[in-house]
């Protein structure tokens, strides 16, 4: 159905594509893979027609593609019909039959209705919607009255449910719960047509596909089976590659020192010409050399918190006290747990995140942290907090005022950003980069419990695998958010699953959750309460944006305050330390006294300016709460 021969691209002076070759039969669920910004969705747009060939040839005969669109649906049509207005044919059948007069055309019409099963378009529509997580209000509702986000969602039901022969997905995962991604990857492997699915989500495809095309050097190669399976061939090819290489070294060592031996000797002469034949017939063994993949760095608690680090007892939590989002939590973490959270996005597994990280207060209830208890939290949302100006060596410098450049970029080396990029802006940082710097800076200076909410969304597939042994070798607790299904089975010991109001250990593994959940309908008010707190969340960023503009001069004082304390206390360590000394009274006794005087005053001051202090931060709090 598709055939590449000798495709060539090139983006300036950088090849993606050089002489590439594919093909595909009819019903081939295939997984593109390769590092970021190989050109994978160069790729894809090259099979769409969306750009111009430079040389080879694409041939798909007449085969029907299917892409996501770009741009979310939205306007007033509801969920239903934008999902069923994706098979053209069938809009165009119905409108024919209902104008038409001539009975035999009337007939031919609906014959091909009952081909494409038209009649049974809006069972799989719904079919299609609740298993990424629309239930059957929500498919009434105006795309409009949805996040981003979820609109995406019905994008991409939208190209499921009109079933191209050849389908492209790009990512499909990263709008997705687990438990969408759980159902799409059930969906894939049933489906009918031909798919091309770029992922870095390792259980789709080790689920979905039966083959896996990997781009890589600019050529690509076919590998039957998941991705687990050409993981396994593809470092097995890597070390036949390795042996034939020391093999040919060897041999070519063995040919250049007979030639150099016998060059000059008449009775030789001829034998040394066919070794210098057979070493110019010697073609190289090229290596496969994986590019480098920095390791991510989880620096291990300093101190150590008395367990349990957190205890939750009768606990509510939300953005109105009148409408908590969960209640009656009763949870405890040990200082060596590794948890999971399940359950449909916008049932509430972020919010406990921010109650559990001090992002956020309870509305009522008994939450008790450990004395010594320091907490990292990411998500995904932060990438958009960085300074877009700011280098990682500017913000890592943040973090260790005082001290020297020698230390502050040996730290923020270990960030996995070295050479250059530790000194690139932010904003011209990837989006794996990005998620780097900030997980770094979650994770600094050793926490007790890490916090993890959809940490994996910008990183490519073996990034994730350094991110998993990073997080396997942390000796503190661990809380994850993810529909990256590898991610959550080799991280966690033990699920909490959010759902219906409040949060309750779940007994079983991620198949056991996968069956329960294809088993049981949606949530019916999963879908409201996502769009009541998506138009809060609205809300709540505005009014957060205002705050920050009237409260910026109060901060500016208070940043002021901090640095007059820092500066004083400064000072009276350094008196402390010269009145300390013994030495310093038989010596210079005059000088001492002076020196307590100044101990003295510099003393009021700090005094002066921690009042100063405490006022404007009370008054900061009262105007961020109000």
């Amino acid at each position: 159905m598709l055939q590449i021969n000798d495709l060539t691209y090139r983006v300036g002076d950088r090849v993606l594509l050089d002489r590439a070759s594919l093909s595909l039969s009819d019903s081939a669920r295939v997984g593109l893979v390769g590092r970021n910004g190989v050109g994978k969705t160069t790729l894809f747009r090259i099979i769409a027609g969306e750009l111009p060939l430079e040389s080879g040839t694409v041939s798909l005969g007449r085969t029907r593609i299917g892409e996501v669109e770009q741009e979310a649906p939205a306007g007033e049509a509801s969920l239903m019909d934008v999902v069923l207005a994706a098979d053209a044919e069938r809009a165009e059948l119905l409108d024919a039959a209902e104008s038409e007069t001539d009975p035999h055309r009337i007939g031919e019409l609906h014959t091909r209705l009952a081909d494409i099963d038209a009649h049974s378009a809006e069972a799989r529509a719904a079919s299609i919607l609740a298993g990424l997580g629309l239930d059957t209000d929500a498919q009434r509702r105006p795309c409009s009255d949805l996040s981003g986000g979820w609109r995406m969602r019905v994008a991409l039901a939208a190209v499921l449910f009109s079933e191209p022969d050849l389908l492209l997905l790009d990512e499909p995962t990263n709008y997705l719960d687990l438990e969408g991604t759980l159902w799409l990857n059930g969906f894939l492997a049933r489906y009918r047509h031909s798919i091309i699915v770029i992922s870095h989500d390792r259980g789709l495809l080790d689920t979905a596909v039966n083959a896996i095309v990997h781009l890589d050097q600019a050529t690509l190669t076919t590998y039957r089976g998941g991705y687990s399976q050409f993981d396994r061939q593809r470092r097995e090819r890597q070390a036949l590659q390795s042996k034939l290489g020391k093999k040919q070294q060897q041999q070519r060592q063995h040919l250049e020192a007979f030639v150099e031996r016998f060059r000059a000797k008449a009775t030789k002469a001829r034998q040394a010409q066919s070794r210098l034949k057979a070493l110019e017939k010697l073609t190289p063994v090229t290596e496969m050399i994986d590019d480098r993949i920095y390791p991510f760095s989880i620096p291990n608690p300093k101190k150590s918190a008395a367990p349990p680090i957190l205890a939750l007892d009768d606990v509510a939590v939300g953005y109105y006290s009148a409408i908590p989002v969960l209640r009656r939590l009763e949870l405890t973490i040990a200082k060596d747990d590794r948890i999971g959270l399940l359950g449909q996005n916008g049932n509430g597994k972020s919010t406990l995140a921010r109650l559990l990280s001090g992002r956020m207060a309870a509305l009522s209830g008994s939450l008790r942290k450990s004395t010594k208890l320091k907490v990292g939290y990411f998500t995904q949302h932060q990438l958009d907090e960085l300074d877009p100006r700011q280098s990682a060596f500017d913000h890592v410098r943040k973090l260790l005022p005082g001290k020297g450049e020698a230390l502050v970029r040996a730290r923020a080396g270990t960030l996995g950003l070295p050479g250059r990029m530790m000194d690139t802006p932010a904003g011209d940082l990837s989006g794996g980069e990005k998620a780097r710097l900030l997980l770094g800076l979650a994770a600094f200076g050793g926490v007790n419990l890490l916090i993890l909410d959809e940490p994996t969304n910008h990183l490519d597939i073996d990034s994730r695998e350094a991110l998993i042994q990073a997080l396997n070798d942390f000796t503190g607790a661990i809380m994850i958010i993810s529909h990256d299904r590898h991610l959550m089975e080799t991280t966690v010991d033990r699920f909490w699953l959010v759902a219906a109001g409040t949060v309750q250990a779940f007994d079983g593994d991620i198949d056991d959750y996968r069956r329960m959940i294809l088993r049981r309908p949606p949530d019916p008010s999963a879908t409201e309460a996502v769009a009541r707190r998506s138009t809060t969340a609205q809300k709540r960023r505005r009014d957060a944006a205002q705050r920050r503009t009237e409260t910026a001069p109060m901060r500016q004082e208070i940043k002021k305050a901090e640095a007059l304390i820092a500066g004083l206390q400064e000072q009276i360590r350094k008196i402390d330390a010269v009145l300390a000394d013994p030495r310093s009274y038989r010596t210079a006794a005059a000088e001492m006294t002076e020196m307590a005087k100044a101990r003295a005053a510099a003393q009021g001051k700090l005094e002066e300016a921690e009042e100063v202090w405490l006022g404007l931060a009370e008054e900061l709090d009262r105007a961020n709460a109000s």
